[in-house]
């Protein structure tokens, strides 16, 4: 069966002397794995193509076996910018190691990668803060994979908004100031609320596009990525390269 499709490499791994495995980010299977063979060969037409964060269209083969092979590539966007810059090039790679771990698997997968590309993008042509694409990346991965965390109104009480509310990360749950809850919250002013909202629920193309104060933005980041951390259960080690070279 041949697939053709857009995506996006997000890993790859040497496999013998010429060939190598990647994981790409793909309009129409998701999240699949597919050798590219010949790739490190000199006369190869996929090298450039097939390479880490590279944006292209392809042309996948899937065998009997189930194994899948890209016959074909063609580059749309290399995000050359990135490899100018580490700190835009180690975020770029964290939001990879993000839709590995939360996009669909071997089905359609058109906000995923259309998030990965927007947020690639920003951080490639410097349009937002980092801070921003970072948390906005975060929140609306958890979103899209179902872990949307609770920030409609007040978990108990059903309360739009209070000045402040608070955030559980463990939970994903909301509180207003009269519904302060046993467990461990942050404190959140109503604009970083605002915000969350806006990143989880606003229309694909609109995700990135809000403002805060850096303060604000920081306290986002860091709430963002605790609740993605306590719902994963895991560590990133893109992410905790990307702050060692940051903080």
């Amino acid at each position: 069966m041949i697939i053709k499709t857009d995506g996006v490499v997000i890993r790859e791994q040497t496999t013998g002397e010429r060939d190598k495995l990647v994981t790409l980010l793909t309009r129409k299977l998701g999240v699949v794995r597919a050798f590219v063979n010949g790739v490190r060969s000199p006369k190869s037409r996929n090298s450039a193509s097939t390479g880490l964060l590279c944006y292209s269209d392809f042309v996948i083969e899937q065998k009997k076996s189930g194994v899948y092979t890209v016959a074909e590539a063609t580059a749309k966007e290399v995000f050359f910018s990135l490899r100018e810059d580490i700190v835009s090039l180690s975020l770029a790679q964290y939001f990879a190691e993000l839709a590995y771990e939360l996009a669909v698997r071997e089905e359609a997968a058109d906000e995923f990668l259309s998030l990965f590309l927007n947020a690639v993008y920003f951080v490639a042509e410097n349009k937002r803060d980092k801070a921003l694409i970072k948390a906005a990346a975060e929140l609306r991965f958890l979103s899209l994979a179902g872990y949307m965390p609770s920030i409609v109104g007040c978990a108990r009480c059903g309360k739009f908004e209070s000045d402040p509310m608070y955030f559980s990360p463990r939970s994903g749950k909301l509180y207003c100031n009269d519904c302060l809850p046993g467990e461990k919250t942050v404190t959140l002013p109503p604009g970083v609320v605002t915000a969350m909202r806006h990143i989880c629920l606003s229309e694909p193309g609109k995700v990135f596009s809000f403002n805060l104060s850096k303060p604000s933005l920081l306290l986002l980041s860091d709430v963002s990525e605790r609740y993605l951390k306590n719902i994963t259960m895991r560590k990133y080690k893109t992410l905790d390269f990307y702050k060692s070279i940051t903080e």
